[in-house]
C-alpha cells in the first residue's frame, strides 16, 4: 500500500490549525511535529498558544519545549532536528503532520533548502547599525546590492534585512540565490485552513484576551527571570515584547494589550502573504462542517 504523504497544516494564527491537525493525526494514526518557530522555547506556553495535554488528546507532539528563551532561534538547527524526526516516523509507518504559522519553518521541513553560514563580527556590526540607525538604510543597502531579495523583504523587517545582508557579505552570494524553493524532499500535502479577514481579526482580539485571563503577564513576568529580554528572538515573539515593555514602565497594561492585537494582525497578513504564494497549498474553509472530511481526502488524493 502507497505510503501516506507527509502532511502540513498551515495557515495564519488564530485559524484553527492545531484541533485540524489532531483530528487528522487521530484518524490517520499521525503523530504532531511542530513547526511554530515561538513554540519551541521552553515555559512560553499562552503567549504562544500550545495545546494543553488534555486538547493533545493522547497525540504525541514533537519538537515542542526544547530551547531556552536566551537562544537565538535558527531555521537551519531546526531544519537538522526536524529532517531526522520526519525520516523516523517514516520509516514507523506513522504519519508526520506538521503544524504551525512558520513559513520558513515548515519550508525548512519539506523543501530543497540549504541555509547559509553565519558570521557572528559581521550579524554584531549589522545588528548595531540597525539599532542606530533603524531599517531604512540596511534596506536600502540591499536594494543595491540584491534587489531580488529586497523585493522579497518587508522594508521593516530588521531581522530579515540584517541576515541578508549579512549572508551576500559572507558568501559573496547574492540572499536571493538561498531564498526558498517549491522544490520538495518528502511526498507532501500542505493544507491551508482558511478564516475569512474580519472573523479573524476578531479571532485575534478574542485570543490575546483570553491570554491575558489565561496568565500572559505572569508568565512573561517569570521568564523575565530567566533572561527573556536579553534572548533575541524570545523577547520579540508577539505578547511577550509588549508585556516586557508594559513591566518596563513603558506602557500601561491596556497598551500592552492593545499593542498585541495589532501587531497580531499585522503578522496575521504576513502569514497570509506567505502561504498563499505557495501553489501548493490546498485552501480549505475553517467553518466547512466537513473539514475533517475535505482534508482527508486532499491527503489520499
Amino acid at each position: 500500500m502507497r505510503q501516506l504523504p507527509v502532511i502540513a497544516v498551515v495557515g495564519p494564527t488564530a485559524a484553527g490549525k492545531s484541533d485540524l491537525a489532531v483530528d487528522l493525526a487521530l484518524r490517520l494514526g499521525g503523530e504532531i511535529v511542530n513547526t511554530d518557530s515561538m513554540q519551541l522555547y521552553r515555559g512560553m506556553d499562552i503567549g504562544t498558544a500550545k495545546l494543553p495535554m488534555a486538547e493533545r488528546r493522547g497525540v504525541p507532539h514533537h519538537l515542542l519545549d526544547i530551547w531556552d528563551v536566551t537562544r537565538t532561534a535558527s531555521v537551519a538547527e531546526y531544519q537538522a532536528l526536524v529532517r531526522p524526526l520526519i525520516d523516523d516516523l517514516r520509516a514507523r509507518d506513522v504519519v508526520p503532520i506538521l503544524v504551525g504559522g512558520s513559513g520558513l519553518y515548515v519550508r525548512a521541513a519539506l523543501d530543497d533548502l540549504e541555509f547559509p553560514g553565519t558570521d557572528p563580527e559581521i550579524r554584531a556590526r549589522l545588528e548595531a547599525e540597525l539599532e542606530r540607525t533603524g531599517p531604512a538604510t540596511l534596506y536600502e543597502r540591499l536594494r543595491e546590492c540584491d534587489p531580488r531579495a529586497a523585493e522579497s523583504i518587508l522594508p521593516g523587517n530588521g531581522r530579515r534585512i540584517v541576515r541578508a545582508l549579512e549572508v551576500v557579505e559572507f558568501s559573496g552570494r547574492p540572499f536571493s540565490a538561498t531564498m526558498p524553493s517549491y522544490d520538495a524532499v518528502y511526498d507532501s500535502v500542505q493544507i491551508g485552513v482558511e478564516v475569512p479577514r474580519e472573523v479573524l481579526d476578531g479571532r485575534v482580539a478574542s485570543r490575546v484576551e483570553r491570554m491575558w485571563e489565561a496568565g500572559l503577564v505572569d508568565e512573561v513576568r517569570e521568564l523575565a527571570t530567566r533572561g527573556l529580554a536579553g534572548g533575541r528572538t524570545a523577547s520579540r515573539a508577539l505578547g511577550y515584547a509588549q508585556v516586557l515593555r508594559f513591566l518596563d514602565g513603558e506602557w500601561t497594561e491596556r497598551q500592552a494589550m492593545e499593542e498585541t492585537v495589532r501587531a497580531t494582525r499585522r503578522f496575521v497578513r504576513r502569514q497570509e502573504s506567505w502561504f498563499r504564494r505557495d501553489p501548493r497549498v490546498v485552501w480549505l474553509p475553517q467553518t466547512a462542517p466537513d473539514l475533517l472530511d475535505q482534508a482527508l481526502a486532499s491527503v489520499r488524493r
